[in-house]
């Protein structure tokens, strides 16, 4: 670890082992003890046998500095675990540096040897601060992968065909950390960034990525605020909000946010309250479609503004007046066309299930499904 003591100098530092043992030993607990931490814990216990540890290699002028390394390896896996900041480790670890060098200074050593020593003992703690870091970090993400595992079989058991059995819906809540809410809204969101914005979100919320979208559970969707929030959140997002529904229906309204996100056209947030209707008639892609043909095969004679005037007279339930206002057009000339379109359809217009079928065609071919955005609530 350092080269070139002068004769005697590594015997000295070998005899002032236990010494260096208790003074950093007591320099630690004063500084866990301002922090409001205990060595009697699992930290504290870590800490202890990193400070022999550390004191051994160093006096000894180990070599090999793996063993020791890995000691502060789990100092910093446990420093995460218990909820610390890397932060207060390293100035732990900094704090027994200096206090280690003073100690040595303090034992009127040749000044060559203590240029030799503060060389290698600033480095070395580096060294074992960079350890811990290492071990911190690395718990840091393996508990992210744990805690994504867990959100995704909560969510999971939320969404899936078969509804999950209360206790095990109820232990994945507890290992989620999320207590059960009485009703849920289910959110899906292109993208695969659910990490980021189930901790944007907030308010409870947990999302994970399922085929290949982001699946967030809104609990107790109806609280004042909530939604607006998310609105807030999603915003130049390209998403789908499902109806609030019991938790059990969770299903539910993953499903229709789900469709909603792979077949209503358009940017933003898409309420799917709002446009039930159109999901309803684009659940099924091409099925509007061939409907439109069925039902308007015998119309290939009719104009634009006849299957026009067919489709407000449906709207308007037959009121002459109100087509021709929607139309802006003259009664006259809506009673004229009425009388050539139910020379094509004839009883067929007197029908309710094929007026109803007639206006969702109709709907279809003239309209689309683009309706005005609705105000955020």
């Amino acid at each position: 670890m350092f080269e070139d003591l002068p004769d005697g100098v590594a015997a000295r530092l070998r005899a002032l082992r236990p010494q260096l043992h208790d003074r950093l030993l007591r320099t630690m607990r004063a500084e866990m003890s301002a922090q409001g931490r205990s060595l009697t814990g699992g930290q504290g216990r870590g800490l202890v046998l990193g400070v022999r540890t550390a004191v051994d290699a160093f006096v000894a002028a180990a070599r090999d500095l793996a063993p020791t390394r890995e000691v502060f390896v789990r100092l910093g896996r446990t420093e995460f675990r218990e909820g610390h900041r890397v932060d207060a480790l390293r100035a732990m670890l900094a704090l027994g540096g200096r206090d280690m060098w003073a100690f040595l200074v303090a034992q009127d050593l040749p000044p060559a040897a203590l240029y030799g020593l503060a060389s290698a003992l600033f480095g070395y703690v580096d060294e074992l601060a960079g350890a811990a870091v290492e071990g911190y970090l690395d718990e840091q993400e393996k508990s992210a992968r744990d805690w994504d595992t867990v959100r995704r079989r909560l969510i999971t058991l939320l969404v899936q065909s078969d509804p999950p059995a209360p206790a095990a819906l109820h232990a994945a809540a507890d290992a989620a950390r999320w207590p059960l809410p009485t009703t849920v809204a289910v959110v899906s969101v292109e993208g695969t960034d659910a990490e980021q914005l189930a901790r944007t979100a907030g308010n409870g919320v947990v999302a994970t990525v399922i085929a290949d979208a982001v699946r967030m559970v809104v609990p107790a969707p109806a609280t004042p605020g909530r939604l607006a929030h998310l609105t807030r959140v999603l915003t130049a997002r390209r998403a789908a909000l499902g109806p609030t529904v019991p938790l059990g229906s969770a299903r539910m309204s993953y499903r229709i946010s789900r469709q909603a996100l792979r077949v209503l056209p358009g940017d933003g947030l898409i309420r799917c309250e709002e446009r039930l209707l159109d999901l309803v008639t684009e659940w099924e892609p091409g099925l509007m479609g061939r409907l439109c043909e069925h039902e308007l095969a015998v119309a290939a004679d009719l104009r634009e503004p006849e299957l026009e005037t067919l489709y407000a007279w449906l709207r308007e339930q037959g009121q002459v007046v109100a087509v021709a206002a929607a139309l802006h057009a003259h009664p006259q000339t809506v009673r004229y066309r009425m009388r050539k379109i139910r020379q094509v359809f004839g009883a067929a217009l007197d029908d309710p299930d094929a007026r109803l079928r007639l206006q969702l065609a109709l709907r279809h071919r003239l309209v689309g499904i683009n309706p005005p955005t609705a105000p955020a609530r």
